[in-house]
């Protein structure tokens, strides 16, 4: 909140009428210290009250003091109440009632500013965080077509297999770096509770190697997934495993397989 924002909130009204807590009024009092703006609105402030109050105080001109004292010491006069006087208490009780709405109107006010200030921080966080994931899945993403694009990088188509001969799948291994890349796009989404695991495999003697879960599978709008390097592979296949993966892959599971 800037300083002249603070200032029109109305927080200043409140502290010269006594209306804040003390915590609101150590606030205010630090920012008189800090700004000199701030000081100054608040001596008009308490200069304009004191005006106000001064406009509806009893006036009592000497030609009235001395009539009075002749009617107190001649007993034979009557002594009449002064009209002015009536009014001018009627109009200082007004202009109370009045300072107390207006109180109530610049609280109101302040503590809206507040709620609004609180919600545009929020609203800019918020914006902030999606800023920062929208950076990191860009990163991620140049990153994966750099190995794809890499001269060094082949193609391995991983076909479906025995009761999933619908689904397929494709690794992107680099020979040189050993870096893996499935695109999985052939791939039902798994049930609940399961996640696809894949594995480098060596053919003689038969060794799969797990290289990583293909996790967040819905909310993967590309189905790009970056996994584990793989030293010796050979082959890659991806079985369904319960979530978390499993140490040796579950064959009756075995969706996709293809040789490098």
């Amino acid at each position: 909140m800037s300083t002249q924002e603070y200032i029109d909130s109305g927080i200043l009204e409140l502290y010269v009428y006594g209306s804040l807590s003390e915590e609101e009024t150590s606030e205010v009092q630090e920012m008189i210290a800090k700004h000199p703006e701030v000081k100054k609105e608040v001596e008009a402030i308490e200069e304009a009250v004191i005006r106000l109050s001064g406009s509806v105080s009893p006036y009592l001109p000497a030609v009235n003091y001395q009539r009075i004292k002749k009617n107190i010491f001649n007993k034979k006069t009557k002594v009449k109440t002064l009209r002015k006087t009536s009014w001018a208490a009627y109009a200082g009780w007004a202009a109370t009632l009045l300072l107390l709405i207006a109180s109530a109107v610049f609280y109101q006010q302040y503590q809206s500013s507040k709620e609004t200030l609180q919600v545009v921080t929020t609203e800019k966080v918020a914006l902030q965080e999606d800023n920062n994931q929208l950076e990191n899945q860009q990163e991620a993403y140049a990153a994966n077509l750099r190995i794809i694009r890499d001269k060094n990088t082949k193609v391995v188509p991983l076909e479906g297999q025995k009761n999933y001969s619908e689904a397929y799948a494709q690794a992107y291994y680099n020979k040189e770096s050993k870096e893996v890349i499935i695109d999985a796009q052939g791939l039902p989404e798994p049930p609940e509770g399961m996640v696809y695991q894949v594995w480098s495999l060596r053919l003689d003697p038969l060794t799969p190697t797990s290289v990583g879960l293909l996790e967040a599978f819905e909310t993967n709008d590309s189905k790009l997934f970056r996994v584990a390097e793989a030293p010796s592979a050979e082959a890659f296949g991806i079985t369904l495993e319960p979530a978390g993966g499993s140490k040796t892959p579950t064959m009756d599971k075995l969706y996709t397989l293809g040789k490098v």
